[in-house]
């Protein structure tokens, strides 16, 4: 079962999200919160897969929820997708550098948010290739604090490589068939990567790998 945390400060959208996962055999909404503080609160009462979190909310805005969800141990399992109005917008990046798994904008077809929840709990990225190369293009090219990151050198040529190709937004089948290995070794060289790398999951892999110079917009 997966079980997911609603933060959003509009009831009606809440609503309609507990709405449509309650009604999946698979999917459990266990709270909701109307600010990021009561949020975060929830989060470590009910520890959920996926919490859903508006990126703009009173008390607590949804970066700074996101930041601190990232940074608990204990919230760990945690896997954070950011709510947003307007797609690709300025919170975008933000919100992936603070420690998100992805991001939904609100009028995302109901069989599109259902997957994404699923994809999210299995701690994949919601990053598809299309949406990468717009983030890269608009926000990663000149980011903020951009340099070398000083654990690269604890990768294998191999991991990097995957690391690369993860970045372009491919799944581990992908990856396999591209560096002509089997998935389950796909797997291990990108799991392998994000324990050195001390990221959460695949969409903080995807930014370390852009603002370290790792991959490139061109190689999208």
């Amino acid at each position: 079962m997966i079980r997911v945390l609603i933060v959003d400060d509009q009831s009606l959208i809440r609503g309609g999200f507990r709405a449509l996962l309650d009604a999946e055999d698979d999917i459990e909404v266990v709270a909701e919160a109307a600010d990021g503080a009561e949020g975060l609160a929830l989060a470590a009462a009910h520890l959920p897969d996926v919490a859903l979190v508006d990126v703009q909310m009173p008390v607590l805005d949804g970066i700074e929820a996101t930041r601190r969800i990232a940074a608990d141990p204990a919230l760990a399992r945690v896997h954070v997708v950011i709510l947003t109005n307007y797609g690709l917008d300025e919170y975008v990046f933000e919100a992936l550098r603070a420690g998100a798994a992805g991001f939904l904008v609100k009028d995302i077809l109901p069989e599109d948010f259902l997957h994404a929840v699923r994809v999210a709990a299995r701690g994949d990225a919601l990053l598809a290739p299309s949406i990468t190369r717009k983030l890269i293009s608009r926000y990663v090219t000149q980011p903020p604090g951009t340099g070398i990151h000083p654990r690269l050198a604890e990768l294998t040529n191999r991991e990097c490589e995957a690391v690369a190709l993860v970045a372009k937004g491919l799944s581990n089948n992908e990856i396999a068939e591209r560096m002509v290995i089997s998935p389950l070794t796909a797997k291990t060289h990108v799991n392998r990567a994000m324990v050195k790398l001390r990221v959460r999951d695949r969409a903080q892999l995807v930014v370390l790998a852009y603002e370290s110079g790792l991959a490139t917009p061109r190689d999208s």
